[in-house]
């Protein structure tokens, strides 16, 4: 991809900042005007001087207002036919996982296997698959998902959600959160709940590796059998934290990992399941999330079905 900004007045343009943006860091609001420009030649046009805010320079953290007008430097971000679109395919199976949609919010029910969005090697995750779909429209990402998990991922349409959705994910309790998840052996009834600090170190080549650690982050995770199917346990997990694998690593540390889990399962486990019952991925789930915008005035209820190879593999169980 070609990238590269002239420093010139030609083709420069400037844009008001708009109501529903006041408060958002310069580097950001940049992000949302230059669609495709990675944060490192965000970074060159402010410290070079190319971004003005009100006719001076600014540094890329500084909150805009209402009314700012910020110079846009001329960018060229892709030669023609450079980058191409996400495949027919690709496009199509998103649309379809689409579950839920107002004038605020989009929700998926993301495929496994789908990253929540491009990098490090993927060209297309789940958001930039949307925007391909909505090219005119304002799509951003509210909360990840694991690429091998599946279920809910919610998306933003207005600036204005975004903004409190984000907030609600700060708040304890603000979001409630249900996965669905396939536990290696024997749990025992009712509820267990794990209270375990989670700290994310990393493994040679940069790979992210989340291990219980007094010097962790808060993490709490309730995990409920609701059925038993083949020697395993079929659970609904809540969970009041939401750190990175935080489900994967709270029932590994319990004894009872996901199944399918290559990073934290049990490679015995894991082949039996997938041999037995044809589970060829990670069982864990994004089933429900329920939170209210407006102050509490409009509650949302959003469900995403299990993954069909998901109920598959517990048809197989039970037979």
């Amino acid at each position: 991809m070609t990238q590269s900004a002239n420093s010139g007045n030609a083709g420069a343009r400037t844009v008001r900042v708009p109501d529903d943006r006041d408060g958002q860091r310069l580097d950001n609001f940049l992000l949302g005007q230059l669609k495709g420009a990675p944060r490192s030649l965000i970074y060159k046009l402010v410290r070079s001087g190319q971004v003005r805010v009100n006719g001076g320079r600014a540094k890329a953290e500084r909150k805009l207002e209402a009314g700012d007008e910020v110079r846009i430097p001329p960018v060229r971000l892709t030669e023609p036919g450079d980058k191409p679109a996400p495949p027919k395919g690709f496009l199509d199976a998103m649309e379809r996982s689409i579950v839920f949609e107002d004038a605020r919010l989009l929700a998926l029910n993301k495929p496994s296997g789908v990253a929540s969005h491009g990098g490090s090697g993927i060209s297309f995750g789940a958001i930039e698959t949307l925007r391909a779909l909505r090219p005119n429209q304002t799509l951003e990402l509210v909360h990840r998902l694991d690429r091998d998990t599946s279920g809910l991922l919610i998306v933003a349409k207005k600036r204005s959600a975004l903004t409190e959705m984000q907030a609600l994910m700060r708040e304890e309790g603000g979001i409630a959160k249900r996965y669905l998840a396939l536990l290696t052996g024997r749990m025992p009834d009712g509820t267990m709940s794990v209270d375990a600090p989670l700290h994310i170190g990393l493994r040679q080549g940069g790979e992210r590796h989340v291990q219980v650690h007094r010097d962790g982050k808060a993490s709490l995770s309730h995990f409920k059998v609701l059925e038993r199917r083949g020697g395993q346990s079929y659970c609904e997990v809540r969970i009041e934290t939401g750190r990175t694998h935080q489900i994967r690593v709270h029932s590994q540390h319990i004894g009872h990992p996901v199944a399918g889990d290559d990073k934290y399962g049990e490679p015995e486990a894991n082949k039996r399941l997938r041999d037995q019952a044809g589970l060829r991925r990670l069982f864990l789930h994004a089933s429900t999330l329920e939170f209210a915008l407006d102050g509490g005035r409009e509650r949302y209820s959003l469900n995403a079905p299990l993954a069909p190879e998901l109920v598959e593999v517990l048809d197989r169980l039970a037979g």
